[in-house]
């Protein structure tokens, strides 16, 4: 019978050329799935935390397709200072 091991974190360590590599292989692949239209709403989940987990995000007065979907909802988003 095989022996079961208990990993951490720290057992991962990671030069900062590979940790760039892999986040760019996972910001290219979310892309390419959103641009293909083949993402689905797991893909759309993952994309959006990636987004927010590296500090990006828009307003409807910065993105034109944000506020096309802001427009197109049933209710009304409050307007944040400009």
């Amino acid at each position: 019978m095989g022996h079961l091991y208990r990993l951490s974190l720290k057992d991962f360590q990671m030069d900062e050329q590979t940790a760039k590599r892999l986040h760019d292989a996972l910001a290219n692949e979310l892309l390419r799935r959103v641009e293909s239209g083949e993402a689905g709403a797991s893909d759309l989940s993952v994309a959006r935390q990636f987004l927010k987990d590296n500090g990006i995000d828009a307003t409807p007065q910065q993105s034109e397709p944000l506020a096309d979907l802001a427009k197109s909802l049933p209710f009304q988003i409050p307007q944040t200072g400009s």
